[in-house]
């Protein structure tokens, strides 16, 4: 049995409020969403953490150097998020709906995928309830996203 990579969640640099409009997206069960990527190591590690608020129609998207089991934490995080994990053929593998901040100063747990994962999308929680997102759901990448090779 394999352990899942664990990927921590640290604060990126808010865009301006300019910046919104130049944002790619993805399409998922018929709703789009503006995202802001993480595909390299430092931005992976960055990701929402110490966010206060995540508009709505908004997200982030995290591309992995490889497809392989994955496992999310919410150290730091101040938002609930729904955390949705996909295969190299942009397919729903794993969903971790609703999943709660981590306490300060305690142990956080991880949510790890239930399939090998590259693309993880973190969505305010409730989105994939919402969507009555089911695996095998596909994501739709915009413009400007590189599909994985």
């Amino acid at each position: 049995s394999r352990t899942p990579a664990l990927t921590c969640h640290l604060q990126l640099a808010l865009l301006p409020a300019s910046a919104s409009a130049t944002l790619p997206w993805v399409e998922l069960a018929g709703k789009r969403y503006q995202v802001e990527l993480a595909t390299d190591d430092h931005s992976r590690a960055q990701g929402l953490m110490y966010r206060t608020h995540l508009p709505a129609e908004r997200g982030m998207l995290f591309i992995h150097d490889r497809q392989e089991w994955q496992a999310y934490w919410m150290k730091n995080t101040r938002i609930a998020l729904d955390i949705l994990y996909f295969d190299n053929q942009l397919r729903l593998v794993s969903q971790q709906r609703d999943v709660p901040p981590c306490p300060p100063r305690s142990d956080c747990p991880p949510y790890p995928s239930e399939g090998p994962a590259r693309y993880v999308l973190e969505l305010n929680a409730g989105h994939a309830a919402r969507l009555q997102l089911r695996n095998g759901e596909r994501l739709i990448l915009g413009p400007g996203i590189a599909p994985a090779d």
